[in-house]
């Protein structure tokens, strides 16, 4: 993926944000509990359309009777169904889990891969899951998870016109350091959940207000 070129303009915008996204937020970190990297994969699996809160309920339970990989690959498929019931979707989360798993153990010696290609090829895996994977589990910067606080945050911001979260990845590895990838993901998520919300944004109180070209006076009392 080679990002495209964007302006002066758009760079120091997107570090000056960054950095304020620093200070906001310096103990950020992936919100989702998890002790191994294919308990971080399934839980990343089980968070599209749900909440992180609502997986972190769900994944003790099911951890505890399928740990590892191999167990998860193994497990009867009503048991995940039914454990993961909660996320939504829970049928195809449960197959795409089982399936991943399953090639997890074949292919890669029960490990989860470390490269973007390899867990491309798993079911249920774009490059939202790997990402996080790749930088919480291992610490490799692969590219910008965009979910749905950093696609609305990014386009908000000005940083991206695109509603494709593929698009929009491209337009913020060419605007963010590698290294702060996925720093300005996780920060972006806890500014989108504490103050950007999707409906009523609370540009009153948003430290990014003067950064941000989406930015709405409060009306006059």
């Amino acid at each position: 993926m080679i990002p495209p070129q964007k302006t002066d303009s758009d760079h120091q915008r997107a570090l000056g944000v960054l950095g304020r996204l620093w200070q906001l937020y310096p103990d950020a970190k992936c919100s989702l509990n998890y002790g191994t990297p294919v308990q971080l994969l399934v839980a990343t699996i089980l968070s599209a359309q749900c909440t992180d809160q609502r997986v972190n309920q769900v994944t003790p339970a099911l951890f505890e009777c399928f740990p590892d990989a191999a167990a998860l690959a193994g497990a009867p498929i009503e048991a995940l169904e039914s454990l993961v019931r909660s996320t939504g979707f829970y049928r195809h989360k449960a197959r795409h889990i089982q399936g991943a798993c399953t090639m997890i153990v074949q292919e890669f010696g029960g490990e989860v891969p470390r490269t973007m290609p390899e867990l491309l090829r798993l079911p249920g895996v774009a490059r939202k899951t790997a990402n996080v994977v790749l930088a919480h589990a291992y610490g490799i910067q692969a590219g910008v998870t965009v979910d749905t606080h950093v696609k609305r945050l990014s386009r908000r911001l000005g940083l991206t016109t695109s509603q494709d979260p593929r698009r929009i990845e491209q337009d913020l590895m060419a605007l963010i350091p590698p290294a702060d990838w996925e720093n300005w993901s996780i920060r972006l998520i806890y500014h989108g959940r504490a103050v950007c919300k999707a409906r009523q944004p609370q540009c009153y109180q948003c430290a990014l207000a003067d950064l941000c070209p989406s930015y709405q006076r409060p009306s006059p009392a």
